[in-house]
């Protein structure tokens, strides 16, 4: 393949530990300066290198106004920065980055994402999401509202509670264990839903032989694309995802071979099943070897992860081919398909 000054590969990813809460503030600084930090001295920059910025959060899960702003306190003032964020998962403002290095404004961005999920009541604060004349003002939980979903998959037979337990089990839980579990929203056992988590993560973009100067296997973007379904859930099938399907068919031709691990941001068991049937993933790609969000879901964060942790197993040398999905809004109401690949194989 020529080289092409376009060429984007993450160079660098690092995330927060993921726990249930943590003690500091809701603009995320705190969990935000190590992840810098880790990246500055991994890849032996300073921020002075970051050509451009750009973050995903949520005003209304950090419980103030404009609290993208506070978190730059983590970047610092001085020198004054490029910066940009999105109201929603930072896999999205991976999405800006990737259009801004590609129109050729930056030759280096830095993307992150923070949320902290033990702020509030989770349940009911993504409840903002939705259609605020006809749906929110019901009050309809995050939970429940995935819960339907099941619901419906399974009354369609399109999976049943132990299709659900499997993915919640890996290789290594009891099946029948779970299945004896109380439910938290039926269908829904707590196996089945994302934990709550604080967390942030971030990840480095670069271009051409930038990318080769910062790291020795750039993990190459050599596709992204996000499609949105319709925010009316009355008005979709909620068994299906066609915006995941169409943003696939544009990354991957339709041809989904080759790829050695996926990373599917599904933070309810049953959505792993919609979105690997969406996509179209073969028995022999390894699906979230990272956990996936059933084992850490930091809001706002999650997707990005996926991109990171997709990107961190290229850059080490255990996969060549990998991909990656980030979703964001109820009963996965918009998604983003990221294709990523090593030297080798793109």
């Amino acid at each position: 393949m020529n080289e092409r000054s376009t060429d984007i590969a993450v160079v660098g990813f690092a995330h927060a530990p993921h726990v249930p809460e943590t003690y500091g503030t809701t603009n995320g600084v705190e969990m935000l300066v190590p992840c810098f930090q880790q990246l500055y001295t991994r890849l032996g920059i300073t921020k002075t290198d970051i050509d451009f910025w750009c973050s995903g959060s949520s005003d209304f899960l950090a419980g103030r106004a404009f609290s993208f702003i506070s978190a730059i306190d983590s970047i610092g003032a001085v020198p004054p920065i490029n910066e940009s964020h999105v109201e929603m998962d930072a896999a999205w403002a991976l999405y800006e980055a990737f259009v801004k290095l590609k129109s050729g404004q930056a030759t280096t961005a830095l993307v992150y994402g923070f949320g902290k999920s033990s702020a509030g009541t989770l349940r009911q604060i993504l409840t903002m999401q939705l259609d605020p004349y006809v749906v929110a003002p019901l009050w309809p939980d995050s939970v429940s509202i995935a819960g339907l979903q099941a619901r419906a998959g399974i009354d369609a037979g399109r999976w049943t509670e132990r299709d659900m337990a499997a993915v919640a089990a890996g290789s290594d839980v009891d099946i029948e264990s779970l299945l004896a579990t109380p439910y938290v929203a039926d269908p829904l056992r707590a196996h089945d839903v994302a934990p709550i988590t604080d967390g942030a993560a971030a990840i480095v973009l670069a271009i051409g032989d930038r990318a080769r100067e910062l790291c020795e296997r750039p993990a190459w973007i050599t596709g992204m694309a996000h499609r949105v379904d319709s925010p009316v859930l009355g008005a979709r099938d909620l068994t299906v995802s066609p915006s995941t399907s169409a943003a696939a068919q544009q990354v991957t031709g339709g041809d989904t071979s080759g790829f050695d691990i996926a990373e599917l941001h599904a933070p309810y068991s049953h959505q792993q099943l919609i979105l690997t049937e969406a996509i179209g993933l073969k028995p022999e790609t390894v699906v979230n070897p990272s956990g996936g969000a059933l084992a850490a879901n930091p809001m706002f964060a999650a997707g990005l992860e996926r991109i990171g942790f997709a990107a961190e197993a290229i850059i080490a040398g255990t996969a060549n081919r990998a991909l990656a999905h980030a979703t964001s809004g109820a009963a996965l109401q918009q998604n983003l398909v990221t294709v990523l690949d090593s030297e080798a194989t793109r």
